[in-house]
């Protein structure tokens, strides 16, 4: 990714997560509530054993191909969702999934797909207003470890370890964390969190994730 794209892309990133994630809320909703003992909106991790840093200086798997991502399995929490492509809105912001009663992820197609070298990047909702429970509601009980699996458009699929999760207050969103340059493949997902207010949600729920293995049509 060149320097000019990277701008434009943390840049657009960063502007649509902090104000589009509580889009489409209801009263009635209820927010996303930090597991015990989380460190909500400090930025730092809120899961005990996650380390503090999501890169890491393990010898890293070796990067696929460029294919688009089609599916998403995350099994710990239930997580089977068909991924769309997102772009650019009309503002400049990173487009969201819309608010559907079939809710799926979106993978923003400027970053690198997954297993490619560098920090793939998929939303979700946590909630998605009269239709209930988004399908990144349960994200951030994610553990060190967890198994995610993004199948791609080629007919393989890049398998990911989640490395740490993170809850962090929107205005202090870890930028360089979730975008900066990385020297192997990794994966962020992105969700909101915290309480709910007439705003929207005052938290993002942020996983880290490496490249693990790489297979055709792995089960």
């Amino acid at each position: 990714m060149t320097s000019l794209s990277r701008r434009a892309f943390t840049t657009a990133a960063v502007a649509s997560l902090l104000v589009s994630c509580g889009a489409g809320q209801q009263a009635d909703d209820r927010p996303t509530t930090a597991r015990p003992g989380a460190n909500t909106g400090t930025g730092k991790n809120t899961n005990s054993g996650t380390s503090p840093s999501p890169r890491s200086s393990a010898k890293a798997t070796p990067a696929l191909e460029r294919s688009v991502p089609v599916r998403l399995q995350i099994p710990a929490i239930e997580v089977d969702t068909p991924v769309m492509r997102l772009g650019l809105a009309a503002d400049g912001t990173v487009q969201v999934p819309p608010i559907a009663p079939h809710d799926q992820a979106g993978w923003y197609r400027h970053s690198p797909t997954p297993g490619q070298t560098g920090p793939s990047v998929i939303l979700g909702h946590v909630t998605v207003g009269e239709y209930g429970d988004g399908v990144f509601r349960h994200l951030e009980e994610l553990h060190r470890g967890d198994r995610i699996v993004a199948r791609l458009e080629n007919g393989t699929s890049a398998v990911f370890d989640v490395t740490s999760v993170r809850t962090v207050a929107k205005a202090d969103f870890p930028t360089d964390d979730v975008y900066g340059d990385v020297g192997r493949p990794e994966l962020r997902l992105i969700t909101c969190g915290g309480t709910l207010t007439g705003d929207g949600y005052l938290d993002n729920v942020i996983v880290f994730a490496a490249l693990s293995t790489a297979s055709t049509n792995s089960p």
